[in-house]
């Protein structure tokens, strides 16, 4: 090359680590914004006249505190990029090292948090040029998560080994093939491996999903499912945490039946005796664990998805911010970042085709007569949260008001429209206290949640109401 480019770089002897760093995510941006395939670190050659000079960083040789450089640069990318490095001695005895980053494929590659991009000779922080952030994202063409590779180069029965080859055909409801050869080309069929000459490789989506023991994927033993309990309505005393050992599909059914075991329940007076009846409905803590394992964005690093419980709550948290707004979770079209992840979990039965487990969220903890659940997006993670019983009148209004909204998001997806009565029957409110219900009514109408479903009807008694997002009469079809 006859001059630095925006993908490559020349040094001699300034090889800081974060500056290794930070280049390696501006070159790799860089590189896909110019097309090139790879970007380009070289040590060893002078930037202005390209003579070699020579240069003392041995990247084998350096570390970080007591973390070798490479990995310690890897696991600070983000996403995890594939660069290599080369070293190669002249005859005059001039040591230049190369590292090789290939162009970003998911999105701008970041370090430390920080994204950095190349503006002619200097490197800078992407943030800041957003046209070029932009055209990033435009740019990039991934190789979804799911279809990486998690293992490489194995044989056979490693394969076999690895992977709890028996559960994927009984989860989508296959005969086993007779034969070794008849289960991998199956298993590469639904893309849960990848055949290359005599070896294979195991997929993301097939480690993650159908590992007999996850922390044999390094890469991926950080998105193992953790459950935290806590005493009292705080994180200041753990009772016990779990980390999930198996793959999503493998594990998911002993993973439920561990933690609904283990939640609170109440005790209620029958005609002659005392029976316990669980805090939580089965169903709706199913749908939610589900829900944060097919939506979590997998890309990110250094977090999982997380059930914790509390006294009078339990957070169900994902990594990702959600692709619906929390308030349309109720009664939206279904969209997924992982699709591999999506199709097979439906397919296996652990979480529903059409999009409906956050309507039967819903729909059972107004049986179980629950506070309504929240759904809330916090920084770069999801939040779903189930309550513990609470009366009426120990509710806060914003409280009320999310049970009136999800109420009539129920009531429409079901082809009805609420009113004051179902409102009531939602609440156990007598039907001697109608106003009660009619305030809570006014209070989503003045929120903004819900509308009259005729404005015309000035009857307060056959009155009905719809969620902001449905049509109303003469309205034609929501927006």
């Amino acid at each position: 090359m006859p001059k630095e480019t925006e993908w490559i770089e020349f040094k001699v002897n300034n090889y800081k680590p974060d500056e290794i760093g930070e280049y390696l995510s501006a070159l790799s941006n860089s590189a896909l914004l110019h097309g090139q395939p790879h970007g380009y670190l070289v040590f060893g050659v002078d930037d202005k006249t390209h003579e070699i000079k020579g240069t003392k960083f041995r990247p084998s040789e350096m570390k970080v505190g007591n973390e070798d450089l490479e990995p310690w640069l890897a696991r600070l990318l983000d996403p995890r990029a594939d660069f290599k490095v080369h070293s190669h001695t002249t005859t005059l005895g001039d040591t230049v090292v190369l590292l090789e980053i290939g162009a970003t494929g998911r999105r701008p590659i970041k370090f430390k948090g920080e994204a950095f991009v190349r503006v002619g000779s200097y490197k800078k922080k992407l943030k800041d040029y957003p046209e070029k952030e932009r055209k990033i994202w435009l740019g990039t063409t991934p190789l979804a998560f799911e279809a990486e590779f998690a293992a490489e180069d194995l044989d056979a029965d490693t394969v076999l080994q690895l992977l709890d080859y028996p559960t994927v055909f009984s989860s989508f409801g296959l005969p086993l093939p007779p034969g070794k050869l008849g289960v991998l080309n199956q298993l590469e069929d639904k893309r849960l491996i990848h055949k290359e000459g005599d070896s294979y490789s195991i997929t993301n989506a097939g480690a993650l999903l159908f590992a007999r023991w996850l922390p044999e994927f390094p890469t991926l033993e950080a998105k193992a499912v953790r459950l935290i309990f806590y005493r009292g309505k705080g994180k200041l005393e753990t009772e016990r945490e779990i980390t999930g050992k198996k793959g999503y599909v493998v594990g998911f059914e002993g993973l439920v039946e561990y933690l609904t075991d283990r939640l609170p329940v109440n005790e209620v007076l029958g005609k002659a005796l005392r029976e316990e009846v669980k805090m939580y409905p089965d169903v709706a803590v199913r749908e939610l664990v589900a829900n944060a394992l097919i939506h979590q964005d997998l890309t990110q690093k250094g977090t999982s998805p997380m059930v914790e419980v509390y006294q009078d709550r339990i957070e169900v948290t994902n990594n990702g911010t959600p692709l619906i707004k929390p308030l349309r979770f109720l009664d939206e079209v279904p969209r997924s970042r992982n699709e591999v992840l999506a199709s097979i979990m439906k397919e296996a039965g652990i979480c529903e085709e059409r999009g409906s487990g956050i309507d039967k969220v819903i729909h059972w903890s107004e049986v179980y007569q629950l506070p309504a659940p929240s759904f809330e997006e916090k920084r770069d993670h999801t939040v779903a949260t189930l309550y513990s019983y609470r009366p009426l009148n120990e509710m806060t209004k914003d409280e009320r008001v999310r049970a009136c909204y999800q109420h009539a998001g129920l009531r429409q997806v079901h082809n009805e429209r609420m009113t004051n009565s179902s409102l009531r029957d939602r609440f156990k409110i007598s039907d001697g206290n109608y106003s009660k219900a009619s305030r809570i009514i006014a209070e989503t109408v003045e929120a903004g949640l819900i509308k009259p479903y005729d404005p015309e009807n000035k009857s307060n008694r056959t009155k009905s109401y719809v969620p902001f997002w449905a049509p109303g009469v003469g309205e034609g079809n929501p927006v």
